[in-house]
């Protein structure tokens, strides 16, 4: 059956990836519907409402989606990285309960309110629960990111020695661990990228309105906020989040950086490579395409700066698939780019009022909404396997993480119904979402209530 190491980390790979597909569509709806909402308030904007309503019950079927796909990565701590769980638990423990407690319930909660009592609560009300489902749902993303951040650069714990001669972590620092500089850079990173996947998706149904000519009103609505918020947020992830969290590897993960570039040897006015393959067996990159001195100014400030290669550092301490970081990494930052000129081009069509009549454009837009999906799925590949070969970066290795008593034939035999369960739920959503956008904004009378 091979190692169970490899099950493990496959199974968890396979479906935290999956799993995400759905949080980063509901983090980024969050936001804009509390910016549709925002734009109903004025007078004649009633469009902005319906528009509010009708993401609100495509949030509803991703945010349920989400739950269930997220259930199976929980259990897996227990069941198949026991040896980790025991030993950092009690440090990430407080963040997935925080999580749990204050976000999702919280986020929850003002879903049902949002979905069914828009009429009993009043127009008032309902844009506040609009306000606390986005507060609710980006808190959540915090405190995953807050988890991730400590294992990729784990402050304010302290290790503790029981009788047996076991060691763990505390906590040690309560506010250091929940503001961890790294957290903090990753959040806003990993929040904007959630913002783009909700703009290309809010944008590819109001193409799709504009292409059949239906809904006309709401169309032009949809695209104009869509592309807005695109390219904001797509400016946004490369610059200042990304450009900031590059910096937050050069300076606490320099092998990860080496490996992300394909760079073997140390030395100044260090290239940025566009196109290349890593050959890792004679380390060096192939077929490349640079810029020189690109890599030493992103990464450090300064043209002349030295960038250490990988072979500054003890072989035992690369990344364990140099080959996949690098793809993934310039996967998500070629999609980045694209994602920026594709909503540039759109936002000036815009302004000269021709973006709906340009039905090519509104091609790619309509098509266009995966990528910010796959783009976000590389960049999570991109710090996952960059923290490699540790499970917590210099404390603890991933092979000392697993669950020795779980082998690797009971590993494929869950994956495998993960798998089928996944697919069923895939069907399930994507048939209720298109129902929704073929139904289009319905629209439902207030006018009981005044602002």
């Amino acid at each position: 059956m091979g190692d169970p190491l490899f099950w493990h980390r496959l199974q968890f790979g396979f479906t935290a990836a999956f799993h995400y597909l759905y949080p980063q569509l509901t983090m980024g709806l969050a936001l804009l519907i509390v910016v549709f909402k925002t734009l109903g308030k004025s007078p004649g904007n009633e469009r902005y409402q319906d528009l509010a309503r009708f993401w609100i019950r495509v949030f509803g079927i991703n945010f349920a989606t989400g739950v269930v796909t997220g259930i199976p990565m929980e259990f897996q701590f227990g069941t198949n990285w026991a040896r980790f769980s025991h030993f950092s638990g009690g440090v990430i423990g407080q963040t997935l309960g925080m999580e749990g407690m204050f976000a999702f319930f919280l986020e929850s909660s003002f879903l049902g309110l949002l979905i069914w009592s828009e009429k009993k609560i009043g127009p008032k009300l309902h844009y506040l629960a609009a306000w606390a489902l986005f507060i609710g749902s980006w808190l959540s993303g915090y405190f995953i990111v807050a988890t991730d951040a400590f294992m990729q650069h784990p402050i304010g714990y302290t290790i503790a020695t029981s009788a047996e001669n076991i060691r763990t972590l505390q906590v040690e620092s309560f506010w250091s661990f929940l503001l961890n500089p790294w957290a903090l850079a990753q959040y806003f990173h990993n929040m904007m990228g959630a913002a783009v996947t909700g703009s290309f998706f809010v944008t590819a149904v109001g193409a799709y309105w504009a292409l059949k000519g239906i809904h006309t009103e709401h169309a032009r609505a949809t695209l104009r906020v869509g592309v807005i918020a695109g390219l904001l947020t797509s400016l946004i992830v490369a610059f200042p989040s990304g450009d900031h969290q590059g910096k937050m590897v050069a300076k606490y993960q320099p092998v990860s950086l080496a490996a992300m570039e394909g760079r073997f040897q140390s030395g100044t006015y260090a290239e940025l490579n566009f196109i290349g393959q890593p050959n890792v067996a004679e380390q060096k990159l192939d077929n490349p395409i640079k810029m020189p001195g690109a890599l030493s100014f992103i990464a450090y400030g300064s043209f002349s700066s030295n960038v250490k290669g990988l072979n500054e550092f003890p072989q035992d301490q690369w990344p364990t698939n140099i080959e996949l970081l690098y793809y993934s990494f310039h996967i998500m930052v070629g999609l980045g780019t694209i994602f920026i000129g594709i909503m540039g081009l759109s936002v000036l069509l815009l302004w000269k009022e021709r973006l709906e009549h340009t039905r090519p454009l509104l091609w790619v837009l309509m098509l266009a909404f995966p990528f910010p999906f796959i783009a976000n799925t590389a960049g999570w590949m991109v710090a996952e396997l960059g923290r490699q070969p540790w499970l917590i970066y210099g404390l603890m290795r991933t092979s000392e993480g697993s669950s020795e008593m779980v082998h690797a034939g009971q590993t494929i035999f869950t994956s495998l119904g993960f798998a089928g369960l996944y697919v069923v739920l895939w069907f399930l959503s994507a048939f209720l979402i298109l129902r929704e956008i073929s139904h289009g904004p319905a629209k439902e009378a207030t006018t009981n209530h005044t602002n």
